[in-house]
């Protein structure tokens, strides 16, 4: 199958011009054949909150908020599989830096996550994320979610993949330079495909790196975005690489581990 990111500069506080700048990235990422397409972090927000009220403004509950009605008819218009990061409010009120997942005809809304390890100051604005690690069945694959900051926690990823993900959606705002590098090692750790999707841009004298990056189970780099363009990445994957953990006869990733061992 095919997979890709979908790089943007997400706009500060203005949904429905992200919406416009997303439902272009999606469409030409469709049009190459992409089944799966991951959007950045906070794609409908922006990133750099000045306060808990301006994101209260642009925040929507899931699956009923506009974000995900949007996602929900883009996907099935398109006829692909969406993971995008959105600005989440509860029922009572609370503020999440959440994922959804979304398909076709047939699918709709299948999911959320909430980020379990805020950045910075996202914690004066979010809660912790409350809901594990999940993994979401595409049919053709399984499919794990995590946002940005989770990259650094090893047990993010290897959750995921223990859990059964095949690929791993990456939706982020990075803004440190180490996770183009760290995610084929992610990868290569658990044998499973990443997809990070990232935003460009300087927003509020923050800085967003870019450099996208789709990443095989053998540590090698599929694709990989420009520091300060929107774009697409598209990549044929092989999903028999994923579901295979032996690195040879007498070695496999999972059924080697010694959780026994292990300091938790």
């Amino acid at each position: 199958m095919k997979v890709a990111y979908a790089q943007m500069e997400p706009l500060l506080l203005e949904p429905e011009k992200n919406y416009s700048r997303a439902e272009k990235l999606v469409k030409e990422a469709a049009e190459k054949g992409a089944r799966l397409v991951v959007l950045p972090e906070l794609f409908d927000a922006g990133y750099s909150f000045e306060s808990k009220e301006e994101v209260e403004n642009v925040a929507g509950q899931i699956p009923d908020g506009p974000t995900t009605e949007f996602l929900i008819e883009l996907a099935r218009n398109l006829d692909v599989f969406i993971v995008a990061g959105t600005a989440e409010k509860d029922e009572k009120g609370r503020l999440y830096n959440s994922a959804v997942i979304v398909g076709p005809t047939g699918w709709g809304y299948m999911g959320k996550y909430r980020k379990v390890h805020l950045f910075y100051r996202e914690k004066l604005f979010f809660q912790p994320g409350d809901l594990g690690f999940h993994v979401f069945n595409i049919g053709a694959a399984k499919v794990g979610v995590m946002i940005c900051f989770d990259w650094f926690f090893p047990e993010s990823a290897r959750t995921l993949a223990l859990k059964g993900a095949e690929i791993i959606a990456h939706p982020s705002n990075l803004v440190m330079p180490y996770a183009p590098r760290a995610m084929p090692i992610r990868a290569l750790e658990n044998r499973v495909y990443t997809i990070t999707a990232n935003r460009i841009g300087e927003e509020r004298g923050l800085r967003f790196i870019g450099k996208s990056t789709i990443a095989s189970p053998k540590a090698e780099v599929l694709a990989m975005g420009s520091e300060d363009r929107e774009e697409v990445g598209v990549v044929e994957i092989d999903l028999s690489l994923a579901r295979e953990k032996r690195i040879n006869e007498m070695n496999d990733v999972f059924k080697d581990r010694r959780p026994e061992h292990y300091f938790i």
